[in-house]
């Protein structure tokens, strides 16, 4: 009797909105969580998605050689890479940053002059901000590894969690996938087809991330280098690092090249210009695509949309996997997309 009396399509109406009000009026806790439990697992995330890039090329060399000796090499050539790049740059690096700090004291006097205009704490708390930077950077070229360690015993101790973590998944990655196809298999070979989509459009994107990433360094290192900019390795890390950013990466490399260079001539001023007008065409319309293939094929007002998206959502981290989140979802669009026009055919025929 009391059975028929209830309606539970409202109780469980109300035990939903219950729960989504709790969920709402929690959410900075929920944020919390959230957050400390990317923090505990950002070295794994890192581990993985290193070892998940580099995995192709383990894959390559594992035909021509044993799978150990595959491996051995593409660790050791990790390693040997990001050791070399750091040995290298930071010397240099120092010394250009030093230059940096002169140069933009130099802007900001020049401004004031010029304009009349006070900014004198303004350039304090840049100036001391950048000093800080270079006080770092001092420590880390100056002191010995042990000192390192104690300075930044979290950082150096993230550093090596991620490390044993991209060893562990690099190696066993082959099982992981396979274990993964296994899985989808045994359950639903529709869900196996999808994620093997996703996993050839995001191999894709990361292998062209990283071929483009290294020639843009070397290309606007050699660029600023041959015309004289003073600040030419600190621009061609930049260009690097902000190729993740697209377009607006490109942009702020080089209104920064343009405004160091006006502190040091007019010639250098034009010449850097003239770079930065024309090579990031050649970049956009015949390197990038040579490099991405169809995989970036992104009409430019979607990826202006995504990254500024992605941006208001999460910040610099959400600018940074907008597009890839895009690629996804354009994916999966596409694969899903007969599957809707039959949904949509048989919602048209019942009504």
């Amino acid at each position: 009797m009391l059975r028929n009396k209830l309606n539970y399509k409202i109780i469980n109406l109300a035990a939903l909105m219950l729960l989504l009000y709790i969920g709402v009026t929690n959410i900075s806790l929920w944020w919390g969580i959230f957050t400390k439990c990317v923090s505990v697992l950002a070295p794994f995330i890192v581990g993985f998605a290193f070892a998940y890039a580099l995995s192709p090329l383990v894959r390559f060399l594992d035909k021509k050689m044993p799978r150990w000796l595959a491996l051995l090499i593409v660790i050791l050539g990790a390693v040997l890479i990001v050791l070399g790049i750091l040995a290298v740059t930071l010397p240099l690096l120092y010394d250009q940053l030093t230059l940096l700090i002169k140069m933009l004291i130099e802007i900001f006097n020049n401004f004031s002059d010029k304009f009349n205009v006070n900014i004198g704490n303004f350039e304090l708390q840049i100036t001391d901000y950048l000093n800080s930077i270079l006080k770092d950077i001092g420590s880390i070229t100056s002191t010995t590894t042990m000192g390192i360690l104690n300075k930044s015993f979290d950082i150096a101790g993230k550093v090596i969690v991620g490390f044993v973590g991209f060893v562990y998944f690099l190696i066993d990655m082959d099982k992981i996938r396979n274990t993964v196809e296994d899985v989808l298999k045994s359950t639903n070979k529709r869900s196996f087809e999808y994620i093997k989509c996703m996993d050839i459009e995001i191999t894709n994107y990361l292998k062209g991330l990283e071929i483009f990433m290294v020639i843009q360094l070397f290309e606007y290192s050699f660029l600023f280098l041959i015309i004289g900019h003073p600040n030419w390795l600190i621009l061609g890390i930049l260009a690097c690092i902000t190729t993740v950013i697209p377009y607006f990466g490109g942009l702020i490399t080089n209104i920064i090249a343009i405004i160091l260079a006006s502190v040091v001539s007019i010639p250098l001023v034009i010449a850097t210009t003239i770079i930065c007008l024309i090579f990031p065409q050649l970049d956009g319309y015949l390197i990038s695509p040579k490099v991405y293939g169809k995989t970036n094929n992104v009409n430019p007002l979607i990826t202006i949309m995504a990254v500024s998206i992605g941006g208001t959502l999460a910040g610099i981290p959400g600018i940074i996997i907008a597009l890839p989140v895009y690629l996804l979802l354009r994916e999966t669009y596409n694969f899903f997309k007969k599957d809707l026009k039959k949904g949509m055919n048989k919602v048209k025929e019942s009504i």
